[in-house]
């Protein structure tokens, strides 16, 4: 707590400076608010090591990926959000951690890859959805991931269907910046090569980046932290040029230890990477994609729904084969 007051003490004397200056319009930093990340006690890796004490597998997931801090998810599986997202962020701030969180379930979610479709009703509900999910938050201090794929997602959709995705992301930036004053929230720009990085500006920016932290980069993705840190520069350039600002952005390196083969769905022989931290070329190194959970029903996770946890992939990874 007194490291909480600290720092805002800070930032209140550094207002001016910060609104000049920084990369979001939040005076706080929540990194400096706790005392390192949190360890979800709660997810599908703990539960499967806790559910199969006797499996031969379960302490090298237990070492190697259990007891990792990474992302809880929130979709429309989570009940009331705001219940949930506050039982969550609560948990943490009990135990002076960071908690990291993930947005899913904008409307259209996946709306032309399909495996991980679904989301919210409408534009309005997704509205109401995202407002409680930042009101659930509140002043605690948190990451969150906004809406995995959604700017990379455009392939198969109509301008208007773009613009209705972008204002909802605009929205919840809205949300986050009323209710959520101590979470930094970042916007997912997909991986180095789903969309250029001119375009992927573009989207950024007419989405709302300016009103949050920065943007992610890797999402469930395995592509090395050196390509995505190049591209998160490139992106930089693009809206330094363009619109005469820059964000921090962040990587998932969950499962990057091994760089990517091209395939995105369930490839074999990937490895879990760099465990979460801050710096490495970027703001943060997170573990955003649970190693071990199905991209869906592809690949070694072949008859396997998309975030069902599969121990003999996630074995493998701890391995790299």
């Amino acid at each position: 707590m007194r490291r909480r007051l600290r720092a805002l003490a800070a930032a209140l004397f550094a207002l001016p400076l910060a609104f000049a200056a920084a990369p979001s319009a939040h005076a706080a930093d929540p990194t400096t608010m706790t005392s390192g990340f949190y360890v979800d006690p709660d997810s599908s890796a703990k539960r499967w090591v806790a559910a199969n004490p006797g499996d031969g597998r379960a302490a090298a997931i237990n070492a190697s990926i259990a007891n990792t801090p990474m992302a809880r998810w929130f979709g429309s599986w989570s009940g009331t959000i705001g219940t949930a997202t506050g039982a969550y962020v609560g948990a943490a701030d009990q135990r002076d951690k960071l908690p990291v969180l993930v947005a899913y379930n904008i409307y259209n979610r996946d709306y032309c890859g399909g495996h991980s479709a679904g989301g919210a009703a409408s534009p309005s509900a997704y509205a109401s959805w995202i407002a409680q999910f930042a009101g659930g938050i509140a002043g605690r201090p948190a990451v969150v991931i906004l809406e995995p794929d959604s700017l990379g997602d455009y392939g198969c959709m109509t301008q208007a269907q773009i613009d209705e995705r972008e204002a909802m992301l605009t929205g919840a930036l809205a949300e986050f910046n009323r209710q959520a004053p101590n979470t930094w929230v970042y916007m997912d720009a997909g991986n180095p090569r789903w969309t250029d990085a001119a375009t992927m500006a573009r989207r950024l920016h007419e989405a709302g980046l300016r009103q949050a932290r920065g943007f992610s980069l890797n999402v469930s993705n395995y592509f090395t932290t050196a390509e995505n840190t190049a591209y998160g520069n490139a992106v930089n350039s693009e809206l330094s040029a363009r619109y005469g600002y820059t964000k921090p952005f962040v990587v998932d390196t969950s499962r990057n230890g091994n760089g990517s083969d091209g395939q995105w769905c369930n490839p074999s022989g990937r490895r879990i990477g760099t465990p979460t931290r801050t710096g490495g070329g970027a703001e943060m190194l997170l573990w955003i994609k649970t190693p071990g959970e199905s991209d869906g029903n592809c690949g070694v996770g072949a008859g396997s729904t998309a975030g069902q946890f599969l121990p003999e992939v996630a074995y493998k990874m701890v391995y790299g084969y």
